[in-house]
């Protein structure tokens, strides 16, 4: 603290009697005449300021009163309790006495008027102060009693910085840190991916908020709030192992059916006989089974075919019937038959033509093999998606309820 430190006392040995009631004297005086020993219990490193000149002076009054005043630069130490920090009030003392007079020789006593008396403009950037509360006190010590006086700067500290720097962060993370649920159970590496982000920024920021505190042994409030929130982001990423445990195996993401192009592909080989009949041509690119077929069929009539008697017809195919007992063969891969165009079954036992299928039957087929397959969603995500966001909402409630009514009796207490 920078104050300007005041003292009165009174020597009958210097009392005068003049037309002027003050007399300014020059600081060479203060070593020709006694003035009390005055130091700081609990002061470090304090200092009196000397630019230009010694900042003291000394004032006489008739009756023997002297003033003397200086302007100090006071460091003494405050010991915190830091339990609910940031939400904290802090009672700094400080005492001040003689050091070598007991309270046989100099008693201390405060000014009933003014004891401390603060600037109106000062402001301090971490604190805001509440109270000064001033007391004399006796102290005793080995070497016998000692008066002193006692002042206490309660001090509450502002919230704004760590709600900036620290709460805010936290609770963003964890909120990011839920953006999982609505990720699909199959993606692994974004969901792992971001669990550890979270948490590894979790674990810089609460390092950071610790930087400027004390090293002290218990956990503050800050730290319980730092946890709470690595908690939660924590437990996400355990919440996706368990779904990812239960996902089903192949269950990955496919949003067509797998076949689509063999089957659009093998609907546009199907060729209308001229009889009306509908053939299914073997496609060579097509799925295993249908080269199968292929393979096996002309074996068969390539085993019952007459070589001298083959006729190749390009753009029709014959169907024979079993009953019929004619030979088909297969050569050069397009489909042949021996007497084809003059062998007629029946009229009984011809198969009726069957209608072409309409525009409206295939586009509605293809429609509906082109229906998109979506991934199933775990039950566990969907419950996530609550239970999360209300159990960190009702933990923040309890806590800033706790720590604020606490804060706020203390202050009672100390007032």
């Amino acid at each position: 603290m920078d104050c300007y430190f005041r003292q009165s006392w009174v020597d009958r040995r210097l009392a005068y009697t003049g037309h002027k009631d003050t007399l300014a004297l020059s600081i060479s005086m203060l070593g020709r005449i006694w003035k009390p020993d005055t130091y700081f219990y609990n002061g470090k490193q304090s200092y009196l300021h000397t630019i230009t000149s010694p900042n003291k002076f000394v004032r006489l009054y008739q009756d023997g009163r002297v003033l003397y005043s200086s302007r100090l630069t006071i460091k003494a130490g405050c010991p915190m309790s830091l339990e609910n920090f940031p939400m904290d009030t802090q009672r700094c003392p400080l005492k001040f006495g003689s050091f070598g007079y007991t309270i046989r020789d100099v008693v201390y006593r405060w000014k009933i008027k003014k004891q401390v008396d603060i600037a109106d403009d000062m402001k301090l950037s971490q604190f805001d102060l509440i109270g000064t509360p001033s007391a004399n006190q006796t102290d005793q010590l080995k070497s016998g009693r000692y008066s002193m006086l006692l002042v206490s700067f309660h001090l509450q500290r502002h919230m704004g910085n760590f709600l900036i720097q620290v709460y805010g962060p936290c609770v963003l993370l964890v909120v990011l840190s839920w953006v999982s649920f609505w990720l699909n159970r199959e993606a692994t590496a974004d969901r792992v991916s971001l669990g550890i982000t979270t948490v590894l920024t979790m674990t810089f920021l609460g390092l950071e908020a610790r930087t400027d505190l004390p090293k002290v042994p218990y956990p503050t409030a800050l730290d319980f709030f730092v946890f709470l929130s690595f908690g939660f982001i924590f437990a996400t990423i355990i919440q996706f192992a368990v779904v990812h445990y239960f996902t089903k195996y192949g269950s990955g993401e496919c949003y067509f059916n797998y076949d689509i192009s063999s089957e659009e592909s093998s609907s546009d080989d199907e060729v209308w006989s001229t009889t009306g009949s509908r053939t299914r041509l073997p496609s060579v690119n097509g799925s295993g089974k249908s080269r199968s077929s292929f393979s096996r069929r002309r074996s068969n009539f390539s085993s019952h075919a007459e070589p001298s008697h083959i006729e190749v017809i390009p753009l029709s195919v014959c169907t024979l019937s079993p009953m019929q007992g004619r030979k088909e063969s297969w050569t050069s891969g397009l489909p042949s038959c021996i007497g084809c165009p003059s062998v007629e079954s029946p009229p009984e036992e011809r198969l009726p033509p069957s209608p072409p299928p309409s525009q409206h039957t295939v586009r509605s087929r293809r429609r509906k093999r082109r229906a998109p397959r979506f991934n199933s969603v775990s039950k566990i995500d969907r419950a996530s998606r609550i239970v999360f966001p209300l159990c960190f909402l009702i933990i923040n409630l309890f806590y800033w309820y706790t720590y604020l009514s606490r804060s706020e009796r203390i202050k009672k207490i100390k007032n």
